[in-house]
């Protein structure tokens, strides 16, 4: 193997360590479905089919990932969402 080749192989491997946070919602009994399916789509930019299948999901299993990325974005969303009242944290 060409040292060309070992180089290319190590930057293969590495992966991009700033985007890998999450912002988990969970369920409640406060908030409606339109509330949080409204909310989703305007603070984590979400489509209406996936922040539908966001809310089912937090609704049936308690909680879900929501927005992935770097904690510099995830950080303005998270306080978004818990200042409208939803219950999320940053994983």
């Amino acid at each position: 193997m060409s040292p060309n080749e070992k180089t290319k192989e190590k930057l293969e491997v590495k992966t991009d360590v700033r985007n890998n946070h999450q912002i988990i919602l969970f369920n409640d009994d406060v908030n409606t479905f339109d509330f949080v399916i409204e909310t989703l789509i305007n603070t984590c930019e979400h489509g209406l089919e996936q922040a539908e299948q966001c809310a089912m999901i937090v609704h049936y299993k308690g909680k879900c990932g929501v927005k992935t990325g770097s904690l510099k974005d995830l950080k303005p969303r998270c306080s978004k969402l818990l200042e409208l009242g939803l219950s999320a944290s940053i994983k």
